[in-house]
């Protein structure tokens, strides 16, 4: 019966998020289509942040963010401690998102890389398994299974009709029809402007709901797609220190841009700052030097609702 009054003190805290299996109202692919619905008709991309963990959802959908990212980079990276070079599976990659669709109500888009495996019986567990998860929608790469990190050299692709396969797969495992099923490509860096373009319009006959094309470094080639490919919606990796420059929503919006991606921003913020703390640790055996790094208690206990979770469990251990 503890066990039991336990459980139920938690939902009533925080009830789970729309992106949680227990959630009611839209479904999370239908809550994410609405809002790069809106960006395209308003003209005003849509910001998509990363978040390397619940917390850091928590903390986005409190400053007014209506959309998350889980990058494959950052689960490398913050989970594993590997470079983004194909090392993390399907698993590393699904406990992060189930972490956060738990705890938060955005729609969260998932970097799922290649697919997680080399037929098409993997990219559709891959889905089955991404939705099961509360996840809003996906975007799968046209790199080879050995994939590279999308701002480094020498990453090779697959033909246009292996990528074709992998998005078909996708589409074809979808429970919910509006789950969202993106296609990412890397070809613009060996292949060139007016066969990326051709690619992507296969993808998007295949079935693919929107287009991630990565690195690119002149803004006139998001016009290209946008003109091309008219109705589709248009990602931009705005990735810090990569290849692609940092642009305004105003320049993305006025060459087609629906959606402007800034996968590791935070994390690479939340690096910096722990970096400062370590170093000031070793050197000067304190952590007072460097206070202004640190969130105070009662800013983390903000984003996590602390207090309402305390008042909960002192109603729970109640004697009355």
């Amino acid at each position: 019966a503890v066990m039991g009054s336990s459980t139920n003190m938690h939902h009533q805290v925080r009830t789970m998020g729309t992106n949680g299996q227990g959630g009611k109202g839209k479904a999370p692919g239908a809550k994410l289509r609405e809002l790069v619905d809106e960006a395209t008709a308003t003209g005003k991309p849509l910001q998509i942040v990363g978040a390397v963990n619940a917390y850091c959802g928590l903390m986005a959908e409190k400053k007014g963010h209506k959309a998350l990212y889980l990058s494959g980079g950052g689960v490398a990276l913050s989970s594993l401690g590997y470079p983004d070079l194909g090392v993390t599976t399907l698993e590393d990659v699904l406990v992060d998102a189930r972490r956060i669709t738990r705890q938060t109500t955005a729609p969260l888009l998932v970097d799922i890389d290649t697919g997680f495996g080399t037929t098409i019986f993997n990219v559709q567990r891959t889905i089955e398994d991404m939705e099961a998860a509360g996840v809003a929608g996906v975007h799968m790469e046209d790199q080879v299974v050995a994939k590279r990190c999308g701002h480094r050299p020498n990453k090779q692709i697959v033909s246009t009709e292996e990528m074709v396969h992998r998005i078909t797969a996708a589409v074809d495992a979808r429970h919910d029809p509006s789950f969202f099923i993106m296609a990412r490509t890397d070809a613009l860096a060996s292949e060139g402007l007016e066969a990326s373009v051709e690619r992507c319009k296969h993808y998007v006959a295949a079935g693919a709901d929107a287009l991630f094309v990565e690195a690119v470094t002149d803004l006139q080639e998001y016009k290209a797609f946008s003109e091309a490919l008219p109705g589709v919606p248009l990602l931009s990796n705005l990735t810090e220190f990569g290849k692609t420059p940092l642009w305004s929503l105003d320049e993305l919006s006025k060459v087609g841009v629906s959606m402007a991606l800034y996968p590791l921003s935070a994390f690479r913020a939340m690096s910096k700052a722990a970096d400062v703390v370590f170093e000031t640790l070793k050197e000067q055996g304190s952590c007072v030097p460097c206070m202004d790094h640190l969130h105070t208690r009662e800013q983390t206990y903000q984003v996590i609702d602390y207090h309402a979770w305390e008042k909960k469990l002192d109603k729970f251990q109640s004697s009355d």
